[in-house]
């Protein structure tokens, strides 16, 4: 008699992760407990130094002194600089007494490392006195989200806190921009531009799409001419900074493959993207910006100023984002401005302005929403009409209404109640289907012999 070993269950792989998982994530809560009690630690130490220092005398000079003092102690424990302890307690101070619920949940492994952080960066540019409830609120937002995700939330609610708007903030802000270099080694120096953030973004942004355009260029043809037939192996960070310094020594890159000798190349006709998002009421009441701002997505809130600068000056088309006023589930999309799809067909349906009796032509006209946007009005056909500009104004300034009824039928009520309809002119049929003439009609022959047929019967009158 012969024993086959049982099979391993299927389910142990599963058991064998869950197990790992569950060991991960207990050192993990011991990591951030260890940490965060060394961080009270640091605090304590920094609190000493101030106590110190006050006792002598009080200055920054006599603070500062105090705690490179303590710093040095716990460096030379641990054999580590002066300067990195100091800056530890430092940010140990601001952690311990300004984001206590923070510094909690770490230690009760609630959080992480990371978490603390984007919490402390988010949270520090506010005023003393509004930091504890938004350490309460970022330890709440904290919850199941990432660090990056988490960034992104608290960007939002720091903002939502601030005393003045992110327009004044920002005014001041721009008066620190500038360029300067810091010098690397082996012949290599940091070009640093401090810039608004949107001129930054947009800056990356475009060289990101012509590193890119290098690169689908450098696939079709992998042996560059200008280096002798070599091939083009830089890397998309190389190619970037190949391409700024281009841009700016000769304001069209001359490493563009596809440039010719009466003009820049593929390369100098693409422009900077950034996407915005624009709450109305923000638009509508810069004052109250900060309750709602701006966001220039992936990097955080832009001043209102900006974003309708941005508004104002751009040639495409809005995303208009209907949400639901308590959860923010989106609802609905469209866009004020209208495709070339919708025009074509508007100028085709109308043909001329659609007040009753008017025969202005559509190319004359100004297409209308019937039922306006700012009220919640779609842009699409069965909102849209073409009308003079008499008679727009008339629809805005005066006591008629209108509505738009299925195949671009127009109702329009006048102040006394009385109703108008103006349908769209109808185009005739290509094909017309027409019936027999009756003189060309041959009534069939009798059968031999057989009866006439009977007369059909007159129509009876109405």
């Amino acid at each position: 008699m012969t024993f086959e070993p049982p099979l391993p269950s299927p389910d142990d792989g599963v058991a064998a992760l869950s197990s790992v998982l569950a060991e991960v994530r207990g050192v993990d809560a011991e990591v951030a407990s260890a940490e965060a009690r060394r961080v009270r630690a640091l605090a304590r130490a920094g609190h000493l130094a101030l106590d110190a220092a006050a006792g002598v005398r009080a200055s920054s000079k006599a603070a500062e002194m105090a705690l490179r003092e303590v710093a040095s102690e716990i460096a030379a424990a641990e054999c580590v600089s002066d300067r990195s302890v100091q800056a530890q307690i430092s940010r140990a101070m601001t952690l311990a007494d300004d984001f206590p619920v923070t510094l909690d949940a770490w230690e009760a492994g609630v959080l992480t490392r990371a978490h603390v952080r984007v919490i402390v960066d988010a949270g520090t540019p506010l005023p003393l006195e509004r930091r504890h409830e938004f350490d309460v609120l970022a330890v709440a937002t904290a919850e199941g989200l990432s660090p990056g995700r988490l960034k992104t939330r608290l960007a939002a609610l720091t903002e939502s806190l601030q005393p003045t708007t992110l327009t004044e903030r920002h005014r001041r802000g721009r008066q620190t921009r500038c360029v300067r270099v810091v010098p690397g080694e082996d012949g290599m120096s940091d070009l640093i531009a401090t810039l608004p953030t949107v001129l930054a973004v947009g800056i990356y942004d475009r060289l990101v799409q012509q590193s890119a355009a290098l690169v689908d260029l450098r696939r079709e043809a992998p042996m560059n001419p200008d280096t002798g037939g070599a091939a083009d192996t830089r890397t998309a960070d190389q190619l970037r900074a190949d391409i700024l310094a281009d841009l700016l020594l000769t304001a069209a890159p001359d490493a563009d493959p596809t440039r010719v000798d009466d003009g820049p190349g593929t390369l100098g006709s693409i422009r900077a993207r950034v996407q915005v998002v624009v709450p109305a009421l923000t638009m509508l009441r810069p004052g109250d910006e900060n309750l709602d701002p701006a966001d220039l997505v992936g990097h955080g809130p832009i001043d209102a100023t900006t974003a309708r600068a941005l508004a104002e000056a751009t040639a495409l088309p809005w995303d208009r984002v209907v949400t639901h006023p308590v959860t923010g589930a989106v609802l609905r999309t469209d866009t004020y401005h209208r495709t070339t799809a919708i025009d074509r067909h508007l100028r085709a349906r109308d043909r001329h302005c659609r007040w009753p009796g008017c025969t202005a032509p559509a190319i004359r006209c100004e297409v209308d929403h019937t039922h306006d946007y700012a009220l919640g009005g779609a842009t699409d056909v069965s909102n849209l009409a073409h009308l003079c500009q008499r008679h727009h104004s008339q629809k805005q300034f005066t006591r008629w209404k209108v509505r738009q009824l299925p195949g671009g039928v127009l109702e329009w009520t006048s102040p006394t109640g009385r109703i108008y309809t103006d349908e769209p002119l109808p185009y005739s049929p290509a094909v017309r289907f027409l019936p027999d003439e009756p003189a060309l009609t041959t009534p069939p022959s009798p059968p031999p012999g057989g009866p006439e047929p009977e007369p059909e019967p007159e129509p009876a009158p109405f």
